[in-house]
């Protein structure tokens, strides 16, 4: 949370952004929320985080993902090698 902050810190001092935002799994660690919001409070930042229900998790989408290509029988290799980016 310490090296988040800080470069949130950062961040808003070198573009002057007041608004900030905060999704994804990250969103739902209460300590994260805690600070990010007591920043705000201290230094007149808009800070707005989504209701727990909706702080989804990157792994959770993928397996999501995998479940619909397991449902329509679309299977890859063991072999097959990991892209974290694709180039289309």
């Amino acid at each position: 949370i310490k090296i988040l902050m800080e470069k949130l810190i950062r961040t808003v001092e070198q573009t002057g952004i007041k608004e900030i935002a905060v999704a994804g799994g990250v969103s739902a660690n209460s300590g994260l929320k805690e600070s990010v919001t007591g920043m705000g409070e201290k230094y007149g930042w808009k800070v707005y985080f989504p209701a727990l229900q909706f702080t989804t998790d990157n792994g959770a989408m993928i397996a999501m993902t995998g479940y619909f290509r397991f449902l329509a029988g679309q299977f890859d290799a063991q072999d097959t090698v990991p892209m974290a980016r694709m180039i289309l």
